[in-house]
């Protein structure tokens, strides 16, 4: 079994690139703290945005797929206080509102995140390229979905998403100041590196006329000195190091947070330069002052439980991991990583316990293929062989494997009695045979 990580990268996107995507509770949550309110202001049912945080080093943001916002882990890093970051998604979430992708959105409903991320990239080379044999070399990882079309906004859209941006952040009362601020780093970038270093500038063009516009409405709007709330700028420092301190060297993250520093978000960031090292007593000791300092944080007791897991204290691993959900049960990828926990530990009274974890995520993680992965095992535990056939139809879902999902939906069909699992087998079965009729029309 894979091991268990706080930051959890998905599978490659781009394999010579080597880009993929990360998952974090509280880099999540975090992030949702700041877009959400955005995502209200514009009409949007924020259960129904999704937000993918992409790991790449490059300054970087885009929407796709319907409801998707990917943000670049080099944005986050770059970012200099929440406002910019909110600012960031106030723009994309305008290329949602305005109906920008409605041309190609079925298609990529049926793309995966992966492959997107492999367009969005792919898309700023052809765009380069002037559609030339980058495009055509994209065109084939992002699974044929139009890549002319994808990301490639016109100056007007991207004037449409400003304005529409720009309403939003008026509508929460939140200053434009970030998003100009953003804008002016890239021109600053573009004239010293030029276009072809900046992802976001090859599909977003970027024009003096927009600067002005943004420069306009900073000068004009009520909203203008409204600060970020004080425990806003507390999440960005510790979403900042956290990123840091999982992303680049330990010794550079023990340089740029030194231990003079005793503020919560660079311990933080030397716990876990600590524990990448690995010297677990010293991050443990971090760990579990700032557990003492703050008894109530779900993510402190959360990576205290990572440490203990990835360190073969599996056992120990099982009690903050418990606490963390504890002070926090709705949050759908904790119950993801405690059921990893607890099946790990080989207990049989914990199989149990590690199954209602993964129901009572699998609303909100239902495409997450460790989730049904590991119902797969709590099922097998407990003798259910149907169950166990229908998760892992549900994983091979997950993961794209059409075939295996086939395969293990019909078993689930012919093993379980009649009720809800079993009509969910069926369906399973039925959306493979609409997948590949698609695929031969």
């Amino acid at each position: 079994m894979a091991m268990l990580v706080c930051l959890v990268a998905t599978k490659t996107a781009v394999a010579d690139g080597g880009l993929s995507y990360i998952r974090d509770a509280e880099i999540e949550s975090t992030l949702r703290t700041f877009y959400n309110p955005i995502f209200k202001a514009a009409g949007l049912n924020p259960a129904a945005v999704h937000v993918y945080i992409v790991n790449d080093p490059e300054i970087n943001s885009f929407v796709a797929g319907g409801q998707n916002v990917f943000i670049n882990t080099g944005t986050i890093m770059r970012s200099e206080t929440p406002n910019q970051l909110v600012g960031i998604v106030a723009h994309e979430t305008g290329h949602i509102a305005d109906g920008h992708l409605v041309r190609f959105d079925q298609a990529m409903h049926d793309a995966s995140i992966e492959s997107i991320i492999a367009m969005a990239v792919g898309a700023g080379a052809a765009i380069l390229a002037h559609g030339s044999n980058a495009a055509g070399a994209a065109l084939a990882a992002g699974e044929n979905v139009g890549l002319q079309k994808f990301l490639n906004f016109s100056v007007a859209q991207e004037a449409s998403a400003d304005r529409a941006g720009l309403r939003f952040l008026d509508a929460t009362h939140q200053s434009a100041r970030g998003l100009l601020q953003f804008f002016e780093i890239l021109q600053q970038d573009e004239r010293l590196s030029g276009i072809e270093e900046i992802p976001y500038l090859r599909t977003h063009p970027l024009t003096s006329e927009r600067i002005e516009t943004m420069r306009e409405h900073v000068q004009n709007s009520p909203y203008s000195n409204n600060p970020d709330p004080p425990d806003w700028i507390e999440l960005h420092k510790r979403m900042k190091a956290k990123l840091i301190a999982f992303l680049q060297p330990p010794a550079d993250v023990l340089q740029r947070y030194p231990a003079s520093d005793t503020s919560i978000a660079a311990r933080y960031a030397d716990a876990i330069a600590y524990y990448r090292i690995p010297e677990l007593n010293k991050a443990l000791t971090l760990i579990n002052g700032l557990i003492a300092a703050e008894p109530r944080n779900p993510y402190f007791e959360e990576f205290k439980g990572q440490m203990l897991f990835e360190n073969g204290h599996v056992q120990e691993a099982v009690e903050p991991y418990q606490k963390a959900v504890a002070l926090v049960p709705d949050v759908a990828l904790l119950r993801v990583e405690l059921a990893q926990v607890e099946l790990e530990t080989q207990d049989p009274a914990l199989a149990r316990d590690a199954l209602v974890n993964l129901k009572n995520a699998d609303i909100y993680e239902n495409e997450n293929p460790d989730l049904w992965r590991y119902m797969a095992i709590a099922y097998g535990r407990l003798g259910d062989k149907g169950e166990t056939a229908l998760a892992q139809a549900e994983q091979a879902m997950a993961e794209g494997d059409q075939q295996m999902a086939k395969h293990e939906a019909a078993d689930a069909v012919r093993l379980l009695p009649p009720g809800p699992s079993r009509l969910r087998a069926e369906d399973l079965q039925l959306e493979v045979q609409q997948m590949e009729k698609d695929r031969q029309n």
